[in-house]
């Protein structure tokens, strides 16, 4: 027979190996960093310029970050606050390199479905990845209590507090003064205010919104992080919702994220957790895209109507059972999106069968589904056995073309993904756009 002390020593043989592959990953002391990047990956995948017209560029004004050497002294690479230097500085026949922002605060997109191993977080990832490389300022959200885009990100000390559950915590607090305040006297209130719920939530409730925010290995990506002891925010937040029964559950992180200035990111990506519940709900709530990830067999398909249809029913049970509720905490109902994107994930271009599943998903769901899925490659593969996207992993650790080609699927998949963005942006707003230095 075997009980709970048996998880508990597997688990901890488990963080032992854990630790060793983050020290092979990352460095000896557990932290990851970014590497440079080359001048022919500036020019070809970044800035779509011959690499001489760079070089020139370079050449020409001495006060233009010029990059380190590496290898054989000629090869220069550039840190990517060095690029963005560039990308402020530089012109190419009048044109900036600065990427289209319309006005108004950061595009939320949730990268969802409750099928695992769908590619969710190796998506939002590099989502993530490509659009620091475009020059965005991107804020991701890990939902999620595997905390894989985390890890990624190169967090792995995460306190549970400082997650989706400790915003939650804070948002109860707000809402239960807010509510409180609305009548004339206290005493008439039903619900309890803030210094009447148990003393874990006020203390986590005190934060700041910008405790919650923390720094990755990218110089332009932040994230909010997730944990393993975050698992337990299902059981948490049905608990609130007994305690204070005139809580919008569901507008927890809309609400948090209103709170941020609008200039300080371009971009909020969601990775959202296998199952359709609490994190979930207040991400589709908090999103202005849905993008969900799929796989090219049939169980997908089967697991992704399924997510579909109950994610749908569980929306307008909230728009329908929450109405007023919603109303009171200047929530709008039904829940609207710019925009639901099906992406196609490990794709083979020569498996009939992934053929055959693309056809019955454009078949059924029409200009829904993005016309570039994410191919399955070697450097695919190695961005989920080593927690490092293709962006991050260096073209001289494999054969360039595997890893060009790895490159190019993703790169089709995000300007596909950046037009969808940038026409809900306008509109969004008022089609003013910050293009130049």
């Amino acid at each position: 027979m075997r009980d709970h002390t048996d998880l508990q020593t597997m688990n901890e043989r488990s963080l032992a190996q854990q630790s060793a592959v983050r020290r092979a990953t990352f460095s000896p002391a557990e932290v990851k960093s970014l590497r440079a990047f080359s001048i022919w990956e500036i020019s070809s995948f970044m800035f779509g310029v011959p690499a001489d017209t760079l070089r020139k560029k370079l050449a020409d004004d001495p006060s233009l970050p010029q990059g380190n050497t590496q290898d054989d002294g000629r090869q220069r690479w550039f840190t990517l606050d060095e690029i963005n230097e560039l990308r402020r500085r530089v012109r190419f026949r009048g044109k900036s390199l600065l990427p289209e922002r319309p006005k108004g605060r950061a595009m939320r997109v949730a990268v969802s479905n409750f099928k695992g191993g769908v590619g969710k977080t190796v998506v939002a990832q590099h989502l993530a990845n490509a659009a620091a490389l475009d020059g965005y300022r991107v804020l991701c959200i890990d939902f999620d209590p595997q905390a894989t885009l985390t890890h990624s990100m190169g967090l792995t000390e995460v306190k549970e507090w400082h997650t989706v559950w400790g915003i939650m915590c804070r948002d109860l607090c707000r809402e239960a003064d807010r509510i409180a305040a609305e009548y004339d006297d206290p005493d008439d209130c039903p619900y309890p205010s803030s210094d009447e719920l148990p003393e874990d939530v006020q203390s986590i409730g005190a934060q700041r919104f910008q405790d919650f925010i923390q720094k990755t290995c990218w110089p332009t990506i932040d994230i909010i992080p997730s944990c393993a002891n975050a698992a337990f925010v299902e059981f948490a937040s049905a608990q609130y919702r007994s305690l204070h029964k005139a809580w919008s559950f569901f507008g927890c992180v809309a609400r948090y994220l209103d709170e941020l200035p609008d200039d300080q990111y371009d971009l909020i990506i969601f990775d959202c957790p296998p199952a359709i519940g609490y994190q979930s709900l207040n991400a589709a709530f908090a999103a202005d895209i849905l993008y969900i990830p799929s796989g090219p067999g049939y169980w997908e398909y089967d697991s992704t109507t399924s997510y579909l249809g109950q994610l749908g029913d569980a929306m307008a049970d909230i728009s329908e059972g929450f109405s007023a509720l919603a109303e009171d905490a200047g929530i709008t109902l039904p829940k609207r999106f710019r925009d639901i994107r099906l992406l196609m994930t490990r794709f083979e271009p020569n498996n009939p069968l992934h053929i055959a599943m693309m056809g019955a998903f454009r078949n059924v769901f029409g200009a829904d589904v993005c016309q570039n899925p994410i191919e399955m490659t070697r450097a695919v593969e190695q961005s989920g056995r080593f927690q490092m996207s293709v962006y991050e992993q260096d073209y001289r650790q494999m054969t360039r073309d595997t890893w060009k080609r790895a490159r190019q699927s993703f790169d089709r998949a995000y300007q596909e993904f950046h037009e969808t963005l940038i026409a809900a942006w306008r509109e969004s707003g008022d089609g003013q756009q910050r293009k130049g230095a």
